[in-house]
């Protein structure tokens, strides 16, 4: 008997009793579409991550000043770190929250205090209009960067760009318009305003910088320059490790990537589990087929079907439940993943890899669960299960 007929045979038996079929498969189904549901979400969630790290620029030291009070760092000290050998840029940043009023329009945004350096250290794009020059920061003009969220919010479609706007009640004139930079660890990138870095001094009434952004000349020298402006800041604020930290971006995506990959895995190997006990379904279901088919057995052996053909017969069964469980769980689990991604606004990734292990894999567990009641079903003596029923 060929495969084909063994194939046919399987349909028609599956056919002959639906629900149970269904019921049967319902195991593979939810296994194989939670895990690539799981899995989309997981590596979705990394590549977000990953996204909005290197949002940040590139080849990026961050020096964080934790107490102020132990640590005071000027803008006559950003001299010392453009200084270092394998450093390309230098960008200090002074921060706070202000209330921003055009008219009756009015909000709290995120005020940065920075150089002309800031734009190519951070890759920020300008949409409208200009970004900050040194020239600025030497004169204290009163100018003002918007956020793409900011001049939305207080311009609606109108050009902000020359228009004036009021920061903390007091009147700033708006040069550029960033464009849109979407959401950074939860925090939107763009409901923001950027000044001069000697006018925000005086807006967030704070001398001491805060954030100080250093760019290294590549990739390759990056941990170099991170143990150079350890040193320089360990001469310029002795026994003060412990008022501020540099942070290698790297070492922050390559975390948040080990994170991501370890939840991935751990996610999978969760919904790998819903795929044995659907496996489990499998067998239960096969074994009560061949107790229910006893007497076919017998007279299929009677008039001639070897061992083989019973076994073959009642395995392609088990694995043609699986592949349809399979196939029917890469669907939903597709669909649902859609329907996350725009309903939810998530990101994401779609794996093919993932979705042919998940079908693989069901279609193993219709091998492995499908061999004890096919074995069980090769076994039957003919005369025995003649008389049986």
């Amino acid at each position: 008997m060929g495969l084909v007929q063994s194939i046919k045979m399987a349909m028609r038996s599956i056919k002959s009793n639906k629900m149970r079929a269904f019921l049967t498969m319902l195991g593979i189904i939810i296994g194989v579409s939670s895990v690539i549901v799981l899995v989309a979400i997981g590596q979705g969630s990394s590549k977000s991550v990953t996204d909005r790290i290197s949002n940040l620029g590139t080849n990026l030291l961050t020096v964080n000043v934790i107490s102020s009070t132990d640590v005071k760092l000027k803008l006559s000290d950003i001299d010392q770190f453009k200084k270092l050998s394998n450093v390309k840029d230098v960008a200090p940043v002074v921060s706070g929250r202000v209330t921003v009023k055009n008219g009756k329009t009015s909000t709290q945004v995120s005020l940065t205090g920075t150089t002309e350096s800031y734009q190519t250290i951070r890759d920020l794009a300008i949409s409208e209009g200009r970004f900050l020059a040194d020239i600025d920061v030497d004169y204290r003009q009163k100018i003002v960067v918007l956020g793409a969220t900011t001049a939305q919010t207080l311009f609606g479609a109108s050009d902000p760009v020359g228009q004036s706007i009021k920061v903390n009640g007091t009147s700033y004139k708006v040069v550029g318009v960033l464009e849109s930079k979407g959401s950074s660890m939860g925090q939107s990138g763009d409901s923001t305003i950027i000044m001069p870095i000697s006018t925000a001094q005086r807006v967030a009434q704070s001398t001491s910088i805060q954030t100080l952004y250093i760019q290294a000349k590549d990739a390759n020298t990056l941990t170099f320059t991170q143990m150079q402006t350890n040193r320089l800041l360990a001469n310029m604020f002795p026994n003060k490790s412990d008022s501020y930290s540099v942070v290698n971006q790297q070492d922050v995506m390559n975390t948040m990537s080990s994170v991501s990959s370890t939840m991935t895995l751990m996610l999978g190997g969760i919904a790998s589990i819903s795929l044995l006990v659907g496996g489990i379904g499998i067998m239960n279901i096969m074994l009560v087929s061949v107790s229910e088919r006893t007497k076919e057995i017998g007279i299929r052996k009677a008039i001639g079907a070897k061992r083989g053909h019973i076994l073959l017969q009642f395995l392609i069964e088990a694995v043609v439940l699986s592949a349809m469980g399979g196939l029917i769980g890469i669907g939903l689990g597709l669909l649902i993943t859609k329907i996350l991604a725009s309903t939810a606004s998530m990101t994401v990734v779609y794996s093919s890899s993932v979705i042919l292990l998940a079908f693989l894999f069901s279609l193993i567990v219709g091998v492995v669960f499908g061999v004890v009641p096919a074995n069980k079903a090769s076994k039957l003596h003919p005369i025995q299960a003649l008389r049986h029923g």
